[in-house]
């Protein structure tokens, strides 16, 4: 699912400036693989509005105290964490419709066993 914000729009000068960093550390964090900018067809990098928000959570980790391989992993369980969300999220939706399932099957066993049953004077259950 793509939108608006994974869209390229800023060459590497500008995304450094909205950054507060220099260009030569975003070609070290595309180089370490923390982002990855596109490419025009001639190969300037071009970034995104996702690309920043993920350079400045880099610039928060790291004057943070983390170092580039600690910002990796950090960025690695975030997305792992994300993965396991969704799939809570379609699990619970699942047995949701599971769980509807099952109450309809209750419900037309019991309409089912209403209709086979009748209750006497005498408090026998007799078929009809």
């Amino acid at each position: 699912m793509t939108d608006d914000r994974d869209r390229p729009v800023y060459m590497i000068s500008v995304a450094a400036e909205l950054t507060g960093v220099h260009p030569q550390t975003l070609r070290i964090y595309e180089r370490k693989r923390l982002v990855s900018p596109k490419r025009t067809a001639k190969q300037t990098r071009m970034y995104s509005d996702r690309d920043i928000e993920k350079l400045r959570d880099i610039q928060e980790l790291t004057r943070g105290g983390l170092n580039l391989a600690g910002v990796e992993l950090v960025m690695e369980l975030r997305e792992r964490v994300r993965e396991l969300q969704r799939t809570v999220e379609e699990m619970t939706d699942e047995m949701r419709v599971r769980e509807e399932e099952v109450r309809d099957r209750i419900d037309k066993l019991h309409r089912s066993y209403r209709r086979e049953l009748v209750w006497v004077p005498r408090g026998e259950i007799q078929k009809r």
